[in-house]
This record gives structure tokens, C-alpha cells and sequence, in this order.
């Protein structure tokens, strides 16, 4: 080695060269800084210490290196957990938990109305419905209020109610699974829950402001009632909850939500259909079924009273299209012309049938001869 011209020669033994090598320290890439080095330090026999390193480093062994990080708890792990079957009677509880909702009536033009008689809520499609909160006494700290939706009849209740994929895929909104949104609230959160996976949005109870006693939310329903796919026509209820931030119910309200195109149309049509079923007035609509034979042997000719009878009826055709409105008329007119035409033939031909000779002999046919021949 030394005859390459290097100043020291290298042992050849292994347990020196162990020795060498347990005695480098490999430094921590974190620890290193670069150092400019100038151009004459890379000639032959200059400094070659371009790396340094800090002692005090290497020297220091951190203990928390392998532990893993405690757990952060998210949404999902503070959502109490929800009943299979969900409660769906109203309980006002200590605090007098009430629900108002603002008068709109039944106008065709109002998108959100609510019918007391049916204790039931008509709204369009992504339409604010503003909801009034009501309690008789202050509530704890922290307390939210929870909205939840679950379908009205038993067959139905177990399933979970989501929007249709049509408007989801519509949506761009992290939480655009959920049909009940809550407007206004940069606080309001969604949850689902890991066994059921109901869906429900919370947002904190806000005390009443000075001068008033109640307490606004505004919800909004993000999928059509008849929306294939989704509710399908299927009635669905919205459970309101007071619930301290551990989860411990304080109230609950449920009422019934349709959302439709037309809400005044449609809330005026269920109550008064809702008013004759409980007066009996209801008539039920049957379908139209074929009518039946007319049996072989008919009566040809009815009584007078009868065909008078039937003459004084009165029945009244509402068409909506004018040009049907005079086929219609021109139709009618050659029925009643026909129905003239028929009853004067009739009348012609009883009169033949009937018709007596006034000297009381019998009329010869043809082909017969009379007595006296």
C-alpha cells in the first residue's frame, strides 16, 4: 500500500477492521449540514472534512421513537349510538320541548306549508322550511338539537333513509348522501352511525335572542318523496331531538314531511281527503273493470216512466282542451240525433203492429183469400 503512495497502510486482520468500523458513527441525515468547501481543498493532501455533524445528537437516544401516537377520536367515535327501532312518539320532558312552524297556507305558490291537522310538513325540493324551536326553561351547557329521518310505516322502518343516486351524484357536498340538511349553521355536523348507519345532522341549541321566546332552525330536504331509487313514494318522518353533547335525550318531536312539487296543492288535497274519511263521506275509487254481458234476452220496448226517468239525468264531462271540448259537443249532438231518430221508428213500428181495421175484421195477408170466396 505504501508503494501507491498512500501515508498509511490499512490492517488486514478482520477483528481490526471491526474494531475501525464500531468506531464510525453514522450520523443522522437530519443532522447534517453542508459546508462550502473552497476549490483548493480538494487537492491532494487537503482537508477532506466537508461534513458536520453535531455531538450532542448522536449522542442523545430518543426513548419515544417506537411508541405509537395516541388515538384521535373522530365524529364517528363521540355519535351516541342509535336504536335500531327508533322512537317516533313525542315526549316534551323536563324542559317543555315544542315544535312551531310558521303559517303559509295553501297557496300554490308557497314552498314550504305545514298542516296541523296531519301534523305533517309539505316542502319542495331544497327549499328552506324554517322550524321554531320552543323550551319552557334554560337548557344545559352545550345541549344541540338532532334531526333524523326514518321511514313512517313498520315494513319500512328498518331501512335507512338516503337520498336517491340521481341527486347524489348531482351534489359535490362531502355529506351528499343525507336527505336532511341544516341552512344557516357553518357549526352544523353529519354523522351516521357505525351499526345502523342512520344518518342525522346536529347543530348546537341556540338560546332565544333578546325579545323573543323561541329559537329558529332551518332544515332542507334534498331528495323528492317520489324519487325512484330513494323514498319512492314511501312516508317518511323527521325525529327532532334535544340531546346534551353526551348524548342523553332531553326531548323529542316527530312529524311527517312530504316533499313535492306542489306543497299548498298537495296539503289542501290530503285534509280534505282526511275530512271526508272521518265524516264516512270517503269515496272510495274503484278501477274500471269491463262491464258485464248484456244477457241474451232484452226487453225491447221500457215503460214511459221509465224513459222519462232516465231523460231528466243530468250528466256533466269536464274537458280541459277546447278542441276536444267541441268533438266532444259535435259527437253528443249526432248521439241525441240518432236517439230521436230511433224513438220515432219505434213508435212508427208499435203502431203498425198494433193497428186495427175499424170494422173489426181481421186484415188479409198476402196469399189468402177472404170467406166469401
Amino acid at each position: 500500500m505504501e508503494e501507491q503512495g498512500l501515508p498509511f497502510s490499512l490492517p488486514l486482520s478482520q477483528d481490526s477492521f471491526r474494531e475501525l468500523w464500531d468506531s464510525v458513527v453514522t450520523p443522522s441525515i437530519s443532522t447534517i449540514q453542508t459546508v462550502s468547501v473552497p476549490q483548493e481543498s480538494w487537492k491532494a493532501g487537503g482537508p477532506i472534512d466537508m461534513l458536520l455533524i453535531d455531538e450532542h445528537v448522536l449522542t442523545r437516544f430518543d426513548e419515544d421513537l417506537f411508541e405509537l401516537p395516541l388515538e384521535v377520536p373522530t365524529k364517528d367515535d363521540v355519535t351516541p349510538p342509535a336504536s335500531t327501532v327508533p322512537v317516533t312518539t313525542d315526549h316534551p320532558g323536563e324542559y317543555g320541548f315544542q315544535l312551531r312552524f310558521q303559517k303559509s297556507g295553501t297557496a300554490k305558490s308557497v314552498t314550504s306549508t305545514y298542516s296541523e291537522l296531519l301534523n305533517k310538513l309539505y316542502c319542495q325540493l331544497a327549499k328552506t322550511s324554517p322550524v321554531e324551536v320552543l323550551v319552557s326553561k334554560e337548557l344545559p351547557p352545550g345541549t344541540v338539537l338532532r334531526a333524523t329521518a326514518v321511514y313512517k310505516k313498520s315494513e319500512h322502518v328498518a331501512e335507512v333513509v338516503r337520498r336517491c343516486p340521481h341527486h347524489q351524484n348531482e351534489d359535490a357536498a362531502e355529506h351528499r348522501s343525507h336527505l336532511i340538511r341544516v341552512e344557516g349553521s357553518q357549526r352544523a355536523q353529519y354523522f351516521e352511525d357505525q351499526h345502523t348507519k342512520r344518518q342525522s345532522v346536529t347543530v348546537p341549541y341556540e338560546p332565544p335572542q333578546l325579545g323573543s321566546e323561541i329559537t329558529t332552525i332551518l332544515l332542507s330536504f334534498m331528495c323528492n318523496s317520489s324519487c325512484m331509487g330513494g323514498m319512492n313514494r314511501r312516508p317518511i318522518l323527521t325525529i327532532l331531538t334535544l340531546e346534551t353533547p353526551e348524548g342523553l335525550v332531553l326531548g323529542r318531536r316527530c312529524f311527517e314531511v312530504r316533499i313535492c312539487a306542489c306543497p299548498g296543492r298537495d296539503r289542501k288535497t290530503e285534509e280534505e281527503n282526511s275530512t271526508k274519511l272521518q265524516n264516512g263521506t270517503m269515496q272510495i275509487k274503484k278501477r274500471k273493470s269491463a262491464p258485464p254481458p248484456a244477457p241474451t234476452s232484452m226487453k225491447k220496448s221500457k215503460s214511459a216512466s221509465s224513459a222519462e226517468e232516465e231523460d231528466k239525468d243530468v250528466h256533466i264531462l269536464r274537458v280541459r282542451n277546447r278542441e276536444h271540448y267541441e268533438m266532444l259537443k259535435k259527437i253528443l249532438e249526432g248521439l241525441e240525433l240518432l236517439d230521436k231518430e230511433s224513438k220515432t221508428k219505434i213508435k212508427v213500428s208499435v203502431k203498425q203492429e198494433f193497428a186495427r181495421p175499424s170494422s173489426g175484421k181481421r186484415p188479409l195477408q198476402r196469399g189468402e183469400r177472404s170467406d166469401s170466396d
